[in-house]
């Protein structure tokens, strides 16, 4: 199968042999390392480390005595919520702590003998430069935009020939051309991939992978996580992968350790873990995991609360506020981490380990949600033929970028639909044009009388003004409204509770607040006037999974209460599952499936629409969406997908399919793929989906 640049795509689900001049050189360069020959000890030995900095006049204790070991050639995963601890121990492995002005380092991080706590300046570059990789959740902050990808790769690699080598290894198509390109002219996967190229490039023992995932598409995070088992098998690199979700750590990693306000909450191997964790956090944390099983007629379990302050320390367990098996001694002593009965090396810091779950932590307390019957309720927005480009220039050179080509869509009173599919495929473009942000170049967006969409931004930091606060924020959505200013305060109170924030929020500023209360803020400036349609682009994607739980949950209650019609755009389908009544996937523009939440997912019927699914975690399927998006600057002729399509026919590339309608009403199923729509329309056809 072949991707957009024509060449043979190194990631198609099939296990790819690296290149074997590139993987002999890189073999070579190991054998002669320090220390990667000595097997029968740990690379990575982290003992009773605690870090904490002083800042503004408050200490943050960021870790507090912290011990866990890394074997050569072994994925550790590290899960946790945001302010855990997980991104300060990558950066205490790689020694990139020193210099921070506040900061106090206890304990030992000994990596192939070298303590990187005591070790001189030089001591730590020389380990970093021979021995050390590392990949950031975002690399487009590390990545130099001025710079070529081939100059920058060649300055870890020591020549473009060998940078060239790199980006092969890796599996960039047309690895020469990419040389020549900046970062922000390579998608988000690509990049990413450039930066894992980076981290090999001086044949390192250990990478550390903070976050490489978050905010990728699930096609692009199977090409990743299937990339870090590739250099594991192949390299035997160890690898330290950040994540905040426990199903992509067990679907990568050889053991997790899951932290906890610094601490570790357990430890043990990958499978113990997902198949069944003992510590009470370790089980929320799986539990708030969104699954193409999820009971979509429920609110999502979630964990409670939030995260400590990492400013204060209390006695006893830190995950006491939060937890059903709390007893009276948690609140005074704080537990070790002990054996759990079961395989090896498996520990939790529980004083209730082993006991049964209480009652009150039932799944069956969460009642469903009410039953709203949006088909039958009036229409809200129809889009017809909607479509928008952007003019791109390069130089003195200027190309037509189509972004969205022909859109029909329908929303009734009270309806979620949720737009799926992968970066640049049009999902944000068409929310800003629904919301008058911008202005289509062709079709009609029909609004009902007195519509007025309100959007949320995926993220709040950068949406909300940072020198306001909270409750001018929201005032000026009232003074928008002409709302009296006696009034402004008592309705944004009001506005804040709706969605679970206390009233002195509205005096904080957006700096000041934890990703899930920004979030949280932004859906309260957005409904403190009920809109009747609701836009929101990827609210969940860079949350953590309890947070993202939480903030579904949040949308659907709103919803419902509200009677709000919402649009909400995501790359995770079992997001969209839950959310959503409808999903609409779409590729290049253009719808290619759409139906009911339940039917679509449970049926895919495009092929599109069948490879997005196989790539979320945990589902067990072995599909793989070969190549590349294709870009919207240079949209292939007939079908847009069968340059990555296994069922494509010479009729793809000739005909342009259109969406159709496989039954009557308004939410009755629609694909464009005539390859589909005959072996329906056969009654001796196999009627299963292509997959």
């Amino acid at each position: 199968m072949r991707g957009k640049d024509g060449d043979d795509n190194a990631l198609d689900g099939n296990k790819v042999t690296l290149a074997t001049a590139s993987t002999s050189a890189l073999l070579d360069r190991r054998s002669r390392s320090e220390f990667a020959d000595d097997t029968a000890s740990p690379l990575v030995e982290v003992e009773n480390l605690t870090v904490s900095f002083t800042r503004g006049g408050s200490t943050i204790h960021a870790l507090r005595g912290v011990s866990l070991s890394i074997a050569p050639g072994e994925i550790v995963g590290l899960v946790g919520e945001s302010g855990s601890g997980k991104s300060v121990l990558g950066l205490s492995l790689l020694g990139l702590h020193r210099r921070t002005a506040g900061l106090q380092m206890t304990g030992s991080v000994r990596v192939g003998g070298v303590d990187m706590v005591r070790a001189t300046h030089e001591e730590q570059r020389l380990v970093r430069k021979r021995h050390l990789g590392a990949v950031f959740q975002d690399p487009m902050s590390s990545l130099n935009p001025t710079m070529r990808v081939g100059r920058q790769v060649a300055e870890a690699a020591g020549s473009l020939e060998a940078a060239e080598e790199l980006l092969g290894i890796v599996g960039i198509p047309d690895p020469k051309s990419r040389l020549r390109a900046f970062p922000h002219e390579l998608s988000g996967g690509l990049r990413q991939r450039v930066m894992i190229a980076m981290a090999i490039a001086g044949s390192p023992s250990l990478i550390v992978a903070d976050e490489p995932t978050t905010a990728l598409d699930v096609t692009v995070q199977a090409q990743i996580l299937e990339l870090v088992a590739r250099l594991r098998d192949e390299l035997s690199t160890s690898f330290l992968f950040v994540t905040h979700d426990l199903g992509v750590a067990a679907e990568i990693a050889d053991r997790i350790v899951v932290m906890y306000a610094g601490k570790v909450a357990e430890v043990g191997p990958a499978s113990a873990m997902l198949g069944g964790p003992s510590h009470p956090y370790s089980l929320g944390l799986l539990r708030s995991r969104l699954l193409l099983g999820t009971d979509r007629e429920r609110p999502i379990r979630t964990l409670p609360g939030e995260p400590p302050d990492p400013r204060t320390i209390s006695p006893g367990c830190a995950f006491m506020p939060r937890c059903s098996f709390a007893r009276p001694e948690c609140a005074e002593t704080e537990p070790v981490l002990r054996a759990v009965v079961g395989p090896e090396q498996h520990l939790a810091a529980c004083h209730a380990l082993g006991e049964p779950e209480p009652d009150s932590a039932s799944a069956d307390l969460l009642q469903p949600w009410p039953v709203h019957d949006a088909v039958r309720a009036p229409t809200e927005l129809v889009l017809l033929g909607v479509e928008k480009s952007f003019t791109v220039r390069s130089g003195l050179h200027s190309r037509s970028l189509k972004a969205v080509r022909g859109i029909d869509l329908e929303l009734r009173e009270g309806e979620a639909i949720a737009l799926v599919g992968e970066s640049g495929c049009g999902k944000s473009t068409l929310l800003r044009l629904i919301a008058g942000l911008q202005q289509p170049d062709a079709g009609t967006i029909d609004l009902a009388r007195d519509v007025r969409p309100q959007m949320v931004f995926q993220d709040p930091g950068s949406s909300l003004t940072p020198w306001l606060t909270i409750g001018d924020l929201i005032a000026d959505r009232l003074r928008a409204e002409k709302v009296p200013a006696r009034e402004h305060a008592e309705r944004a109170k009001a506005a804040l509770a709706l969605v679970g924030l206390p009233d002195e929020v509205s005096r904080a500023r957006v700096g000041q607040l934890s990703g899930g209360q920004r979030q949280r803020a932004a859906l309260a400036r957005a409904i403190v006037i009920p809109p009747r349609v609701l836009l929101c682009d990827e609210p969940t994607s860079a949350l953590d999974v309890s947070l993202a739980a939480t903030v579904l949950n949040l949308i659907g209650e709103l919803r419902r209460e509200l009677g709000m019609a919402v649009i909400f755009v995501t790359h995770d389908l079992a997001a969209a599952r839950v959310v959503a009544d409808r999903i609409a996937v779409m590729y290049l523009g253009k719808v290619v499936d759409i139906g009911t939440a339940a039917e679509l997912t449970d049926r895919p019927l495009h092929p599109y629409a069948a490879a997005l699914l196989a790539t979320v975690p945990g589902t067990g399927r072995r599909v793989r969406l070969a190549g590349d998006p294709a870009s919207a600057l240079d949209i292939p002729d007939g079908c847009s997908f069968h340059p990555r399509c296994a069922h494509a026919q010479p009729t793809c590339a000739c005909e342009e399919p259109v969406l159709t309608s496989l039954g009557d009403g308004p939410w009755a199923r629609q694909v464009a793929c005539p390859i589909v729509l005959s072996r329906l329309g056969d009654p001796s056809a196999n009627t299963r989906p292509l997959e």
